[in-house]
């Protein structure tokens, strides 16, 4: 298979590190489709690992992400399907568009983070602060916000349907109505 940038970016790799998919796909070696997807992720993880929070698109389904620093990343449209980010650090992250379906948000600190239009379906966020997030459109169903504080957060447009939000701190949001 040969990989050109245009599919790099596509499978989802960080768009600074296709040079160095390139470079590591231009061995002699072939490379079959479930080793690229596993090649593209290890990069996007080696991205992050290094500091950059250029992250768009990025495929980091199913990683552990527990605790790490990704405060003002941009995350837009990014695959975390299934991602550990319990207790991470995703202040003022952008993560318009992002797939969190499943993902463990437990205690994570989201606050001004832009979540428009992402999809938290199933999600754990338990006692995550949420303190003035933008959720304008999510779709938050079955998510676990229990505990959660979304203090002065955005949820208009937002699909809360069979979402937990026991004991959650609602005050001065925008868009819900018990």
């Amino acid at each position: 298979m040969k990989v050109t940038r245009e599919l790099a970016i596509q499978s989802g790799c960080c768009p600074e590190r296709v040079d160095a998919v390139l470079e590591q796909c231009s061995l002699d070696i072939p490379i079959k489709d479930g080793e690229l997807t596993y090649l593209l992720r290890a990069l996007s993880w080696t991205a992050l690992k290094e500091g950059h929070k250029q992250l768009r698109h990025a495929n980091l389904r199913h990683a552990n992400l527990r605790g790490a620093d990704l405060w003002g990343a941009d995350l837009r449209g990014a695959h975390l399907l299934g991602a550990d980010l319990r207790g991470a650090d995703l202040r003022g992250a952008d993560l318009r568009r992002a797939d969190l379906r499943h993902a463990n948000l437990r205690g994570a600190d989201l606050r001004h983070a832009n979540l428009r239009s992402a999809d938290l379906t199933g999600a754990n966020l338990t006692g995550a602060d949420l303190w003035g997030a933008d959720l304008l459109g999510a779709d938050l169903r079955g998510a676990d916000l229990r505990r959660a504080d979304l203090t002065d957060a955005d949820l208009r447009r937002a699909d809360l349907t069979d979402a937990d939000l026991t004991d959650a701190n609602l005050m001065g949001v925008l868009g819900y109505q018990k």
